[in-house]
């Protein structure tokens, strides 16, 4: 099953993402197929609930092809080039002095998939749960499961807002789109996202087993079940307990996620694409096509890369031209492509095995529990044929083997990890300038429209 459809819970967006002049203006709905909210908030039908649950599998993936892009351009995984607009060379990358403000280059696509369509996302899971807590026509294991999988994704897409602004915190309170809660800070968030994931997880125990009560993607195959998909909740919740630094809670949820450490590395829960009239895999690029917008691997990465390492002849495609963009901070060249799509309708993973395994390995390394450290580390090393490590056992040589391996077995995967990952540890000044010349990047500020809104109801 492809995805095909955004339904109900469109019209919900956070009103201070809206675009429009008036932004107490929402949309008239007059498609019978995207329904008003309201019809959906008593005594939904289980079909209504089906293409809430679709939608959301829908509004789940909108983050992907900005993050993807601008997060690993900030971590320096990728160039984006982009012949057409210089900004995505220029101001992603913080050449000739530019910094990120309020209308930072890009909130209509960084900021769009980094603010906006996260929150989208978590109204539409809201406009779920509200339309099965309030309806007779499913059963209360079913509400239950429902509920699971709405509070698994909103905790899933809290997460990128929370680190796109990092420090400057964000509005976890958005029942009501009208008159959100404050924003509250970074270390904040990560706890009522926890909370909500907590209470995801307590949804699926409630619910029973067997198969969820509702039709999910294939982006979910292998994972539609109430026993897997609490698998998915307490991986995501290993990922958020790494930020907030708890380790043995990222080792308590690894036990109870999908890991495998004898298993497939690629396994795990994705976003599905297809033909229309749903949407091709943004990041997919035809190799050696003719193009000069195209997201390149950051020179960098190959000459940071081990001999031999098969995530680099697996991932990485050298163009037999590379590609040339020149704006007015200079030329930027790129050899090589992204090589991991077969074509425009592979599915990209949102979470891995691979993640899972080098997250124990991260938490067994801060717990000062060397020999398990190094043994997920060899995991990951030997898949890639580089051999098992060899370096110190401290903490910090441990920490700084984990981050390499990292930089090459989650490259450019719709999350940022590489920029995330430096700057929890404060190594954001690794990060290299010296192919662009440009800055890195701490965090972004709130879009200009929160302000606004802020500003708006204070005078109202």
């Amino acid at each position: 099953m492809n995805l095909k459809i955004k339904n109900i819970g469109k019209i919900v967006v956070f009103a201070v993402m809206v675009s429009a002049c008036n932004p107490l203006q929402l949309d008239e709905i007059q498609d019978p197929n995207n329904p008003s909210v309201g019809s959906v908030s008593e005594n939904a039908s289980r079909e209504q609930i089906q293409f809430l649950i679709t939608g959301l599998e829908s509004r789940h993936r909108d983050y992907v092809t900005s993050v993807a892009r601008s997060w690993n351009t900030f971590g320096r995984e990728i160039w984006y080039l982009n012949a057409s607009d210089p900004r995505f060379q220029t101001d992603w990358l913080g050449q000739n002095g530019r910094v990120p403000d309020r209308s930072y280059f890009g909130f209509g696509n960084t900021g769009g998939g980094s603010w906006a369509s996260p929150y989208q996302a978590i109204k539409q899971a809201d406009v779920l749960l509200t339309a099965s807590e309030n309806t007779s026509n499913i059963t209360e294991s079913s509400k239950s499961a429902v509920s699971g999988f709405a509070k698994t994704i909103q905790g899933y897409q809290f997460m990128i807002p929370a680190n796109f602004v990092y420090e400057n915190g964000i509005r976890t309170d958005v029942k009501d789109p009208l008159n959100p809660g404050p924003f509250v800070s970074y270390e904040q968030a990560l706890e009522s996202i926890k909370s909500i994931l907590d209470e995801g997880y307590q949804n699926f125990n409630s619910a029973g087993s067997g198969d969820f009560p509702f039709t999910l993607t294939r982006g979910f195959d292998g994972f539609n079940s109430i026993d897997r998909l609490k698998m998915v909740n307490r991986a995501i919740t290993a990922r958020l307990n790494a930020y907030r630094k708890d380790w043995q809670g990222v080792l308590t949820a690894l036990d109870e996620s999908f890991i495998d450490l004898n298993g497939d590395l690629n396994a795990g829960p994705s976003h599905p694409y297809g033909a229309a009239p749903d949407t091709f895999n943004p990041l997919y690029y035809v190799p050696d096509a003719a193009i000069n917008t195209i997201v390149v691997v950051h020179p960098s990465v190959l000459d940071d890369a081990t001999d031999g390492d098969l995530r680099v002849q697996t991932k990485f495609y050298e163009r037999s031209t590379p590609v040339t963009v020149t704006t007015d901070a200079g030329a930027l060249v790129g050899t090589h492509q992204d090589g991991r799509w077969s074509s425009n309708t592979e599915s990209i993973p949102f979470i891995r095995n691979e993640e899972l395994i080098l997250l124990k390995a991260e938490a067994h390394a801060n717990l000062g529990e060397t020999n398990e450290a190094i043994a997920a580390i060899n995991i990951i090393r030997n898949a890639a044929e580089i051999g098992p490590y060899t370096g110190a056992s401290t903490t910090e040589a441990l920490i700084d083997e984990i981050l390499y391996q990292r930089r090459y077995s989650l490259w450019a995967e719709p999350w940022g990890h590489r920029w995330i990952d430096a700057r929890r540890y404060d190594k954001l000044d690794e990060i290299p300038t010296s192919y662009d010349g440009g800055a890195i990047f701490t965090q972004f500020p709130h879009p200009q429209a929160e302000l606004s809104w802020d500003e708006y109801k204070g005078d109202n």
